[in-house]
């Protein structure tokens, strides 16, 4: 089964969604302006990530802040074959944190058009966990880290959870 994931979570006007029938994301309400943060509220995010989700193993890679920015990669593999990757970035701007993310097949074919992407704008934050719009991402343990997306698919909205463990020696 060949998984399109279709997270395309993107331009999705979140504002009508319940927080009830999504209980672990934030949404932005219109005019709210992001809150005060850097990227101290997510250092911990860095490190190797593996979990299960979508019928197979999936993967982020998060490096350390530098630059204003973290870089990050997600891989979904699904009976050994690589379905998706995800290039990812958590920026500084204005005073504030952005979440982005593009999508590529396995042989890098971007799923946006060459110049879109994926944009969730800072919601809250608490100490280990931060709530983006549509995407929160928290720190469970020093060696576990939950991610929280809302994700379209066939025109319905639903809230997909994420667990990672951290790969200590490349296990």
């Amino acid at each position: 089964m060949r998984v399109s994931l279709l997270v395309l979570l993107m331009m999705l006007n979140y504002s009508l969604l319940s927080e009830t029938a999504m209980p672990d994301l934030k949404f932005a309400k219109e005019g709210e302006k992001a809150p005060a943060a850097d990227l101290s509220a997510v250092a911990w995010l860095q490190g190797h990530w593996r979990g299960e989700a979508f019928g197979g193993v999936t993967e982020e890679v998060w490096s350390a802040p530098l630059g204003g920015s973290m870089m990050g990669a997600f891989k979904l593999v699904v009976n050994g074959e690589v379905q998706l990757y995800e290039l990812e970035t958590i920026s500084e701007e204005a005073g504030s944190l952005v979440f982005r993310l593009r999508h590529f097949h396995s042989d890098l074919k971007g799923w946006e058009e060459k110049d879109e992407f994926v944009a969730f704008n800072l919601v809250q934050v608490e100490p280990g966990k931060v709530w983006f719009d549509g995407l929160t991402v928290e720190r469970v343990s020093d060696n576990d880290i939950r991610i929280t997306v809302a994700i379209e698919n066939d025109g319905k909205v639903r809230e997909e959870r994420f667990d990672y463990q951290r790969v200590l020696n490349g296990h």
